[in-house]
């Protein structure tokens, strides 16, 4: 076996929501940048086991909900067991669906800040035993965290919560050296389309275009893309950089 090269060679790596899309695009960057290790979640077994496989065997799968406490703890144990100290978590792991203020229900309403806010919380509380000091974290926000997107009012306010944690945890964490930071995707395409926003092929097209017509950039981010920007806010090339949300969205919410 060729010795591996790159950023992060030798290092370990924690990507929560790992199986599909920006998580599993920046796992493969990770190993192929010399990642030793990297811990990769879902709430899916089936897709979580073929995301692996993709990956190859420097990646490990923890079949992990962000939302239940126990998985958590049980993501930790598991990575004290290998011996492991991480030095890069990824919290990234999160839903997108849409909500109608007067006919939100409770359920949607919570189901959207389990995993999103609480999820993100207590991930990084609950790794923070784990995590080597100097090391880093970034987490996934969103450019709607900025904005008040009609019809995604839970969703918006759930990505700002992220962006306010990225703050405090980064003051939280200055003895031990660890940065914090946020990436905030603008449009990209990934399966959250399809599963959590339930827009069909026709909602899809409709909205390239108008991402066409009115973003800078004219298309869709890829989820290699905005894996790229988690690299580097994870990188030794950011090391002075901490606590800020790195917008990563062709320009969509900045002119």
């Amino acid at each position: 076996m060729m010795e591996a090269t790159g950023s992060f060679k030798g290092k370990v790596v924690v990507v929560t929501g790992g199986s599909t899309g920006i998580g599993l695009s920046a796992a493969q960057q990770f190993l192929n940048e010399g990642a030793a290790a990297v811990y990769v979640t879902g709430r899916s077994e089936k897709t979580l086991n073929a995301a692996v496989h993709q990956l190859g065997e420097r990646a490990i799968a923890v079949v992990s909900d962000v939302s239940q406490q126990a998985d958590i703890e049980a993501l930790k144990a598991r990575i004290e067991k290998s011996g492991h100290k991480v030095d890069v978590l990824f919290a990234n792991a999160g839903i997108a669906e849409s909500n109608a203020l007067g006919a939100t229900s409770e359920e949607l309403y919570d189901r959207i800040f389990d995993i999103n806010v609480k999820g993100i919380f207590f991930t990084v509380q609950t790794l923070l035993p784990v995590l080597r000091d100097g090391g880093a974290i970034v987490l996934t926000g969103s450019i709607v965290g900025n904005k008040g997107n009609e019809g995604l009012s839970a969703y918006n306010a759930s990505k700002a919560a992220v962006r306010s944690f990225a703050r405090t945890f980064a003051n939280d964490l200055k003895s031990r050296g660890i940065r914090v930071n946020t990436v905030s995707p603008g449009a990209t395409r990934t399966p959250i389309m399809e599963n959590g926003l339930k827009l069909d092929d026709e909602k899809i097209a409709a909205f390239d275009a108008y991402l066409k017509a009115v973003s800078p950039i004219g298309r869709m981010a890829q989820p290699e893309e905005i894996a790229s920007a988690v690299l580097f806010l994870a990188s030794d090339k950011a090391a002075y950089i901490n606590g800020i949300e790195l917008s990563v969205d062709g320009g969509l919410a900045q002119v």
